[in-house]
């Protein structure tokens, strides 16, 4: 298929790659220009045969929507909120009656859901598709929480299909901010089981036995019920530095947890595990104790290991 792509950040970049290698044509806009020539340097030097005839990068976003074919289709992948509102915006000018618009960010499930609606007011098909599966789903696979217009998730499963080889997957989950609600709750969820993990390792730190922390993680990776995806970033994360010395532990939050704590709230669900983990990451933020913690500072390493999120060193 050809597509259009607004974004070349970390999650953007390995994706329009990953849609390259599969033969898609690709239309590619970014506000700035340094990633558009990394992306070109990456394409030039993969081990993959990547026609880069297939990328062409356009200079506005008007620009972007002209050089595709009816119905065009363009996925923004952007940092959620005022950004990607406002690209939106933009883009709502160009595109056309039936041309498909995809919200690739973590963006709140009512803000997708406005989206939707105002879009479909114009006949414009729009998707909230929630993204998991890190920097290193462009080798894995990308696991897609898929919202919105049906005949639009139907007509890109093509590009669907490239993104989640060789083991992500994806679904649809119905209209308007369905897909993001999903990716919304996932993260929640996610919060929670990074504290256990970070809050375990904690205790192990501090044994008399001064134990080896990647000899436990590696062994907790081979079929115990704690084995998993976040099991395989803790060992990599504690392989690069066991004690943890160069990670900050102000731990940043994205919008999600909070999103997830409300919406339980809301509908009257016990949701203790996620909301102490929210907390946790706030009182990180000015509490000395909290940032000294090996408990912070493993969540940090994780965060770095599957999303590539920065973590403030402290050296």
């Amino acid at each position: 298929m050809k597509i259009g792509f607004i974004g070349l950040g970390k999650m953007g970049s390995r994706m329009v790659l990953k849609l390259l290698k599969e033969g898609h044509e690709i239309v590619v806009w970014n506000r700035s220009n340094a990633p558009v020539q990394e992306l070109k340097f990456k394409i030039q030097n993969s081990k993959f045969k990547i026609e880069i005839k297939n990328l062409k990068v356009a200079e506005t976003i008007g620009d972007l929507v002209n050089s595709l074919e009816s119905p065009r289709v363009v996925w923004l992948m952007l940092p959620a909120g005022s950004v990607t509102q406002s690209t939106l915006d933009e883009l709502s000018q160009f595109v056309k009656r039936g041309d498909i618009v995809i919200d690739g960010a973590n963006s709140n499930y009512k803000d997708t859901q406005k989206s939707f609606e105002e879009l479909k007011k114009k006949e414009i098909r729009f998707l909230g598709i929630g993204v998991s599966g890190g920097i290193i789903a462009e080798k894995n696979g990308y696991p897609l929480m898929v919202g919105g217009e049906k005949s639009a998730y139907e007509f890109i499963q093509p590009i669907l299909d490239s993104l989640v080889k060789p083991n992500g997957g994806y679904e649809y989950f119905g209209v308007g901010g369905a897909g993001h609600f999903a990716k919304m709750v996932h993260n929640g969820i996610e919060y929670g089981m990074m504290q256990a993990i970070a809050e375990g390792f904690g205790v192990l730190q501090k044994s008399e036995y001064h134990l080896d922390l990647v000899k436990i993680a590696s062994l907790w990776q081979k079929g115990t019920i704690v084995s998993g995806f976040l099991m395989d970033r803790a060992k990599e994360a504690l392989e690069k530095d066991p004690n943890l010395d160069n990670v900050s532990g102000n731990v940043p939050r994205g919008g999600e947890g909070d999103w997830t704590v409300r919406e339980a709230k809301k509908q009257g669900v016990i949701i203790e595990v996620i909301e102490k983990a929210v907390d946790f990451r706030k009182r990180s933020e000015k509490d000395k104790a909290v940032q000294d913690s090996f408990t912070a500072k493993m969540i940090n390493a994780l965060r770095n290991a599957f999303g590539g999120h920065k973590v403030d060193m402290t050296l």
